[in-house]
């Protein structure tokens, strides 16, 4: 004869036999976080549709990791992390699906510049001078407001290398701001100080 286990399922069961804690849970910290982690994506992706796709992908896992989702404010760096994430497997599937069709178009055409962005601010002139780590670690202070203990959760680094890393990364964005600087500001500059 064989035993049935008689425990109990922590938290109310419904009918189906499912319990709602788990759901709960995720629905609380999906509403608190949903439009962070949008904002975070469309910030980099080319097209609202690929941010949608690895928002849900990026809900998906935490879902199915449910448990190693940290409470309360190390929830949403968490979030940034498996984005992050998500987003590199999008890139690298992305660049495994156009590799032949960029080598065929780069031997046919002459490669493009890119176009240049909106703002053209010596700031943003040199923001984009910096590298890809660079300015996603000072995309995480400014856009995103992180601090370092939530950016090393993100990043999945520890506190001290980001302050390492976020103090490197400011210096050569300062040395760029006044490398990006135009010089026909500075001869203005100097025609009013010459006044």
């Amino acid at each position: 004869m064989t035993e049935i286990s008689t425990r109990a399922r922590p938290g109310p069961v419904s009918e189906a036999g499912v319990r709602h804690e788990p759901r709960a849970r995720f629905e609380q910290f999906f509403a608190a976080n949903r439009e962070a982690v949008l904002g975070y994506l469309l910030r980099r992706t080319a097209n609202r549709h690929d941010a949608a796709d690895l928002l849900a992908d990026t809900f998906l896992v935490a879902w199915r990791r449910l448990d190693d989702v940290p409470p309360g404010d190390q929830t949403r760096p968490w979030l940034y992390g498996v984005a992050r994430r998500a987003l590199a497997n999008h890139r690298r599937g992305e660049g495994r699906r156009h590799a032949l069709a960029d080598r065929l178009r780069s031997e046919l055409t002459e490669q493009l510049e890119p176009q240049p962005m909106a703002d053209n601010s010596p700031a943003a002139i040199a923001f984009r001078a910096l590298s890809e780590q660079d300015q996603e670690l000072l995309s995480l202070v400014a856009w995103e407001e992180l601090d370092t203990a939530q950016i090393a959760t993100a990043l999945g680094i520890t506190r001290n290398a980001v302050r390492i890393r976020l103090h490197r990364a400011r210096k050569r964005f300062a040395r760029s701001l006044t490398a990006a600087r135009p010089r026909t500001v500075l001869r203005e500059e100097a025609s009013h100080e010459d006044a």
